[in-house]
Parts: structure tokens; C-alpha cells; sequence
């Protein structure tokens, strides 16, 4: 994680401090004629306080392993951590920051006794490094990738309302009556029904609904759905894809609160009523549909890369390549 993350440069040499100038010799004055007079003693300069060191506008903060990083480095560092790696850590706090340094400052003090035995000129090992260096900076294109095909505001508009569907929810109930090779298991001493008694039994189940029996109490009492049956047959909010086909055909076109005909499915014989149907709409998938139409693009690019830059392999040494699957009709 962090290795990737490194750049500390080694510190640089502090610059030798400049030589003085060569201070050249006044000239004797010459000699006067007058007698020479006694000047005054010179006074003793006042002794200074000497200057207390000045701290370094950009100080060493952490050493490990032969490596240094001043604080600016160390906080770039901080900043081009991943969000959730940062979060892990406890974000840019003091403890933060030492939790980072100490994992850090583990993983250089390992690879620099690893590099004083010399482990990183083996072949094998830079083999490794070499895979790992590339491959952290093919994960690095496939992000910028991403992060420059975002799609416009309309490209998203536009696979909405191709898509609607799949947008759409419908909230239902339901009354299931089993038939003999039914997926859903018989119950204790029930008896297992003909195709023809199965329906039978919800026809005369539906003559009780529409002259006004409930439909939570009946579905409690008789549905052979024992999840739904004892919340009164209720199924819940569902999209498209949910349901087995015949099912979700009915709750996608029955009117709304209208019982329905017998709907046979693999698992039986159903009586369904829909209570209610929406749409999500855009505002609230549109960030889900960018995502998807940027990650669908970044693909896109990277196809293209990869077709235009393919490896140009030696079929003596590899062999040939496999032939094309025929493209789908």
C-alpha cells in the first residue's frame, strides 16, 4: 500500500558555507611631521547574547531505513494517500500520521537490510519488482482512464430514457396455490394437487375476494407462500427481473388494485394485485448511470489500447494464437 506511495528523496547535502572575502591590507598612512598625539584607549566592544539556533523552515520529521522525509514531504505523502486508507488511519491527525510513519518507517527498515544483502539484484526478485512497478502504473492508467471519460449530461439523459424500465418498481400481494411438481414444498398432511384442483381451488378463492373477503387474512389462512402468506401475501417493492416472467408480466400491466385472473407459473396458481407502480426518476439514478457510462467508456479506451498495441509474439516460441470465437447474431 504504501510502498507505491513513497517518493522520499534522499536529503539533500547542506551547502558549504561560503568563504569570506579576501579583505586586502589598508596602506600604511605616511609618517607626519607633527609629534604624534596619544589617542584613548578603545572601549571593549559590549558582549552580545549569542543567537539561539534558528529551527528549519522545513525540518526533518522522520528518518528510516536511510531515508528521510522533511514534514512538507511527509504531508504530501499524507494527502496522496487513498480516502480510505486515510480513514483507516484515523484521517491527519498527530496519532494518525505516527500509525502511518511507523508502518512506513517498518517497510523501508525491512527493504533497506533486504537491499544490504543484496536481495534486490536476484533474478528472480527483480523480475518481481519489475511486475509489481509496472503493474502498479497500468492500474495508475486504467484510473486516469476513468477519471477522463466521465459523460456528459445528456449521454446520461439519453440512457435513461432508453432504460426507463428498469427504473420502474411495482408493489404487490399475492395468493399461491400449489400444484403436483410445484417447486414450492408441500405442508405437513397437505394434499398435493392436480393442475386442474389447483386451479380449481383459486378460482373459488378469487369468487371470496371479489365479493369482499380480505385479501391480507385469505392470503394468511390458504396461501401455500408461506414467506408472503403470513405478512398477508405481501411481496414488496420489486423491479423488473425479480419475478419469474408470467409473474412480473402481470404486476407490470395489471391496473392498479385490480384483482387478477389466475397467473400460473412454475410454482402454482397466483391471484395478484398490485397496489401501486413508480419510476425512479433521474435525479435520483443519475449518479449510478454516470458511473456506469464512465466505467463502460474507460473500458472502452482501454480495449482500443490494448488492440492497437498488441505484443508481437514469435509463434516458433509461443505457438499460434487460438482462433476467434464468430462474433454473436
Amino acid at each position: 500500500m504504501f510502498a507505491a506511495a513513497l517518493w522520499a528523496q534522499a536529503p539533500s547535502q547542506p551547502a558549504a558555507p561560503a568563504k569570506p572575502a579576501a579583505v586586502k591590507p589598508a596602506p600604511a598612512k605616511p609618517a607626519s611631521a607633527q609629534p604624534a598625539v596619544a589617542q584613548p584607549a578603545a572601549a571593549k566592544p559590549v558582549a552580545m547574547p549569542a543567537k539561539a539556533a534558528q529551527t528549519p523552515a522545513d525540518p526533518v520529521v522522520f528518518t528510516a531505513g536511510g531515508t528521510q522525509m522533511t514534514r512538507s514531504e511527509f504531508d504530501s505523502m499524507m494527502r496522496s494517500l487513498p480516502e480510505n486508507v486515510r480513514a483507516q488511519f484515523g484521517g491527519d491527525s498527530p496519532e494518525a500520521r505516527r500509525r502511518v510513519a511507523e508502518q512506513i518507517g517498518e517497510i523501508l527498515t525491512f527493504a533497506n537490510e533486504a537491499k544490504k544483502l543484496k536481495m534486490d539484484e536476484k533474478p528472480a526478485v527483480r523480475v518481481q519488482l519489475y511486475l509489481q512497478r509496472e503493474g502498479a502504473l497500468a492500474n495508475l492508467f486504467a484510473q486516469h482512464l476513468t477519471e477522463t471519460n466521465k459523460p456528459a449530461g445528456e449521454q446520461a439523459e439519453a440512457w435513461y430514457a432508453a432504460h426507463q424500465r428498469d427504473y420502474e418498481t411495482a408493489t404487490a400481494r399475492h395468493i399461491l396455490i400449489r400444484f403436483q411438481g410445484s417447486r414450492v414444498p408441500l405442508k405437513p398432511d397437505q394434499k398435493d394437487l392436480t393442475d386442474a384442483e389447483a386451479l380449481a381451488r383459486t378460482q373459488a378463492l378469487r369468487e371470496r375476494l371479489v365479493k369482499g373477503e380480505d385479501f391480507a387474512a385469505l392470503a394468511k389462512a390458504e396461501s401455500d407462500d408461506t414467506g408472503s402468506g403470513a405478512q398477508g401475501g405481501d411481496l414488496g417493492s420489486f423491479g423488473h427481473g425479480r419475478m419469474v416472467p408470467v409473474f412480473e408480466d402481470a404486476a407490470f400491466s395489471l391496473p392498479i388494485g385490480e384483482l387478477s385472473q389466475p397467473v400460473k407459473s412454475p410454482f402454482g396458481y397466483h391471484l395478484i394485485q398490485v397496489q401501486a407502480r413508480s419510476v425512479d426518476p433521474l435525479e435520483k439514478v443519475k449518479p449510478e448511470i454516470e458511473k456506469k457510462l464512465q466505467s463502460e467508456a474507460a473500458q472502452k479506451a482501454m480495449e482500443a489500447v490494448k488492440a492497437a498495441h498488441r505484443p508481437a509474439l514469435e509463434e516458433s516460441y509461443f505457438g499460434k494464437a487460438p482462433a476467434s470465437p464468430a462474433p454473436a447474431r
